[in-house]
């Protein structure tokens, strides 16, 4: 019989990725990136770090932003700073509070640092 301590860490870790999608934003992983620009739809891929201020200010604005029914087909990523630089390196995003965004399989735009919700609205249009 599982203990309760253990009952409730597998109940944490199954609902962060459950958050995560919620959110309307993946954790990036490889395969799911591929597919995603395979199918030609719009993708958008944050870099961000639990500790930078910047990137703190960009995911309310990307939660409100991905929300709206203007950007429902958008497919949303986040690459950690700290644990995924092999990812930030195959992107050519060095740095955090990066979005990059893809239309038909390619990259159209990135910003890194603009915390302006307009600015990131305009941005993600470009990959409509």
């Amino acid at each position: 019989m599982p203990s309760r301590r253990f009952v409730l860490i597998a109940a944490a870790c199954l609902a962060a990725p459950l958050a995560a999608h919620a959110a309307g934003v993946m954790r990036f992983a490889s395969v799911n990136f591929a597919a995603a620009l395979e199918k030609g739809g719009p993708v958008l891929v944050h870099i961000d770090a639990t500790w930078c201020p910047t990137c703190r200010a960009q995911k309310p604005i990307l939660d409100r932003l991905l929300a709206q029914p203007k950007y429902a087909a958008v497919t949303a990523f986040s690459v950690d700073y700290d644990s995924e630089k092999p990812v930030m390196r195959e992107l050519s995003a060095p740095e955090r509070s990066t979005i990059l965004v893809f239309a038909k399989g390619k990259e159209v735009a990135r910003s890194t640092g603009d915390t302006s919700e307009s600015a990131i609205a305009a941005l993600i249009d470009k990959s409509l």
